[in-house]
């Protein structure tokens, strides 16, 4: 019976100790895109929609269009409307690869952001020569432009607080192993 008790005293602890990692997983992420990642467009489009799990803050919502060499598509400020976020293209896009990226803030306060890829190849439009530096500014890194080119940048729960969780629970069952080893060998 006692043995009983300490295993459900464990489980118990364990649960508890694991409990407060749950608000990490609160954190915003990107649920859908128009255009799509990777989709390859037969005509160019004029907004950039993206769909978050979370409300966005009009404040705190940043969605950059970028080209292949990097350079800024010119695009009008980024208008929210409850989880979507959307950017309208200020002129037309000639055939190319083109990133989104785009920096939020999760309801718990924490920024999210990422980048993805799609690819215009509408087969009536002519392929522009390529002009240094005339399409728009380069893309730095600058807050809405992720470290990579490519990728969702959403990081999910910090992986700190998963390993502290995970040697918590391993803590509590040994400690319960030791305390039923010891009522066993009295």
């Amino acid at each position: 019976m006692r043995t009983r008790t300490v295993a459900t005293l464990a489980v118990v602890l364990t649960a508890l100790l694991l409990a407060p990692a749950a608000p990490a997983a609160a954190h915003n992420s990107l649920q859908a895109a128009t255009p799509a990642q990777d989709a390859r467009l037969t005509a160019a489009p004029t907004t950039v929609t993206l769909r978050f799990a979370q409300r966005l803050n009009p404040e705190f919502t940043t969605i950059v269009l970028s080209d292949a060499d990097r350079r800024k598509v010119p695009t009008g400020a980024p208008t929210v409307d409850g989880t979507a976020g959307r950017v309208t293209i200020d002129g037309p896009l000639p055939n190319g690869a083109y990133t989104v990226a785009y920096r939020v803030v999760s309801a718990d306060g924490h920024p999210v952001q990422g980048s993805y890829r799609f690819t215009v190849a509408d087969p009536t439009a002519p392929t522009p020569p390529a002009e240094a530096g005339t399409a728009g500014t380069p893309v730095g890194a600058d807050a809405a432009s992720p470290a990579s080119a490519a990728g969702n940048g959403d990081t999910g729960p910090p992986v700190a607080l998963i390993a502290g969780g995970l040697v918590a629970a391993l803590a509590v069952a040994g400690t319960a192993l030791l305390l039923l080893r010891r009522r066993r060998a009295a």
